[in-house]
């Protein structure tokens, strides 16, 4: 506590330093080279694994297609394990070299601390951070590590956010933990970097509901950006995902918005995923799964109610910044996107789709004046890239060389 009171006396007078308005994620890993291959330099480094095949030319690409913020996914799971002790300093300094490799293309970086969602052969994921205070205790010394490194930065151009989407407090009845572990994380930055804006999410996922449910003023630091995700409506921006739960790699076809095509169309598509689902999903399962589509479809399936869906965590952002005091520019929508392809799915989510739903997103968020990047580079959601360097349709590229 006394570590938070001095960082907290040092800059809650700083305003903002760091600004950001279209931004893009980069991709956390493109071949997952496992735990054991992490002490060869020569698979781990440079780090991110992206420095392996996006250079100057791609970064400079991105200035030019109409973003100024790129968000660097950084997984501390190689931070974490035992496999890297020897190369930890080459890898901070390989951060921070991506960092200002993004910065040389005349774009902004918002460093990512990106845990995968559980760890497997010892890797340290979400579950085993959030699980055991030992290894949360590691995960904060990592954040005091990694903000020293970024801590020589011109704050203006680097920012620093200390955990994505953190998977905790998301049952109601459950005591709350991650206001606390929160402000560990924060006394934890600051301490090491007392320029930098840090970003900040909510728990659960960092929807806007776990935002909403933070008091601001428990972190009373004008330099912080706030950060909420959204992939809402789930039924339509991940299609096939086979990560995300047990019903929506079923799903696929379904067109966005699904108004735009005739019902019977739509119907018809809601047919084949049906069909899927009879044939393939759990016996126990499937009429649960068959309920549970009617009743998503049935929230999205007109121009009123999709605009409800997209609406909703926007306007629980936006009621509880106005209540807090937290301008516009304050609030980074830091993911959202839809679904390309998944891997070893042959469906391809049709370009024009994809490109209508950022475009809704942008709109709103643009509207409400919050920054936003969209998910991601390449690969399942992939943007500019889709697996194996080869180009995703440019639909989405589009959408945003056109923005004013």
């Amino acid at each position: 506590m006394a570590m938070l009171g001095l960082a907290l006396s040092a800059c809650a007078a700083n305003a903002a330093t760091f600004t950001m308005k279209r931004g893009i994620n980069l991709d956390i890993w493109e071949t997952w080279p496992g735990e054991d291959k992490w002490g060869d330099a020569s698979v781990i480094l440079p780090f991110p694994e992206w420095r392996k095949r996006l250079g100057e030319g791609e970064l400079k690409a991105l200035k030019d297609g109409g973003f100024d913020v790129v968000r660097i996914p950084v997984d501390p799971s190689v931070f974490l394990s035992k496999k890297t002790e020897p190369l930890r300093e080459q890898l901070l300094e390989s951060v921070l070299e991506s960092a200002r490799m993004i910065n040389a293309a005349g774009l902004k970086a918002v460093v990512d601390l990106h845990l995968i969602s559980a760890g497997g052969n010892g890797q340290v994921g979400m579950e085993e951070v959030m699980g055991d205070p030992a290894n949360f205790g590691r995960y904060v010394e990592l954040v005091r590590h990694m903000g020293l490194t970024l801590a020589k930065e011109d704050p203006a151009q680097v920012a620093f956010e200390l955990m994505n989407e953190p998977v905790v407090d998301c049952e109601p009845s459950e005591a709350k933990v991650w206001p606390e572990r929160l402000k560990r994380l924060y006394a934890a930055a600051r301490s090491s970097a007392t320029r930098l804006t840090l970003v900040l999410s909510g728990s659960c996922w960092a929807g806007a509901e776990g935002l909403a449910a933070l008091d601001p003023k428990q972190i009373p630091d004008d330099n912080v950006i706030w950060t909420f995700h959204s992939y809402q409506p789930f039924l339509l921006t991940t299609q096939g995902a086979t990560w995300a739960g047990d019903f929506i790699r079923y799903v696929t076809e379904l067109p966005y918005p699904p108004y735009s095509v005739p019902r019977a169309e739509l119907d018809a598509a809601l047919d084949k995923v049906r069909t899927k689902i009879r044939a393939e999903a759990p016996l126990l399962r499937r009429a649960g799964m068959l309920a549970y589509l009617d009743e998503q479809i049935a929230l999205v399936d007109s121009k009123e109610k999709l605009e409800a869906e997209l609406d909703a965590p926007f306007r629980q952002v936006d009621t509880w910044a106005k209540k807090n005091g937290i301008a516009p520019e304050n609030i980074y929508l830091g993911e959202f996107g839809m679904i390309r392809q998944e891997y070893n799915n042959p469906y391809v989510m049709p370009g024009a789709w994809r490109a209508a739903y950022v475009s809704d997103m942008i709109a709103r968020a643009e509207a409400h004046g919050f920054a936003w990047s969209i998910w991601g580079y390449g690969g399942a959601f992939g943007i500019v890239d889709e697996f194996e360097g080869r180009k995703a349709e440019p639909d989405v590229l589009k959408v945003v060389r056109g923005l004013k």
